[in-house]
């Protein structure tokens, strides 16, 4: 990885977070367990080796037109988490980089990125995203679009550039240029999100 490059991990959106209890584990009961397969996957995790140490992968579901839970900030690295590992983002504005979230933990620093995603389909309720080296470097190859590179994680530049590709590619998977190992995937449901994952990991290890 670049020295040079932004560490995964760090919130760079402006944040308005309110402290509250967290969401009935129920509501991210499906959402989890794929999440769990995606971690034994290595697609999501911590490597001491990578990424300066710092932990990556997220996941989140729809919640509403504008609301959508998310894995909160560095739980990544957790084998399995629970109800108090997500927080509820009730609001946000891509141009004004701005989240406003509520729960037990604040959000992933890619939540401005998953809320680019909901806004651009409503069809949408469920977005990925990992780290795949085998993936991320055969993108072009497996047919995945790709973000600028010299476009950053985290920033409202990265949101807008993904939203973009969900509506022009109508691939349901894009790889993040400008962020080493990057890949986001939505779908109309977790499973079909995991699953295009799944697909492209294995015709990227064929």
């Amino acid at each position: 990885m670049d020295p040079n490059q932004d560490k995964e991990g760090v919130i760079k959106y402006r944040l308005n977070f309110t402290a509250a209890p967290a969401v009935d584990h129920v509501v991210i009961a499906e959402l989890n367990a794929w999440r769990t397969i995606l971690y034994r996957l290595r697609l999501t995790g911590l490597d001491p080796r990578r990424y300066g140490g710092l932990a990556y992968g997220n996941a989140s579901i729809r919640q509403g037109p504008a609301a959508f839970l998310i894995s909160g900030t560095q739980t990544g690295g957790h084998p399995r988490i629970s109800a108090e590992h997500y927080s509820l983002v009730t609001g946000f504005d891509l141009e004004q980089n701005l989240i406003i979230a509520q729960g037990p933990i604040a959000p992933s620093s890619e939540a401005l990125t998953h809320a680019a995603v909901y806004r651009s389909e409503n069809g949408i309720e469920c977005v990925l995203h990992v780290h795949s080296p085998e993936i991320w470097e055969k993108a072009e190859t497996l047919g995945i679009p790709v973000t600028d590179p010299k476009v950053g994680y985290g920033t409202p530049e990265m949101a807008l550039e993904v939203g973009h590709l969900v509506l022009d590619s109508k691939n349901p998977v894009i790889a993040m240029g400008g962020h080493e190992d990057g890949i986001i995937a939505f779908g109309g449901t977790v499973e079909e999100a995991a699953a295009s994952l799944i697909r492209n990991l294995a015709k990227a290890l064929a």
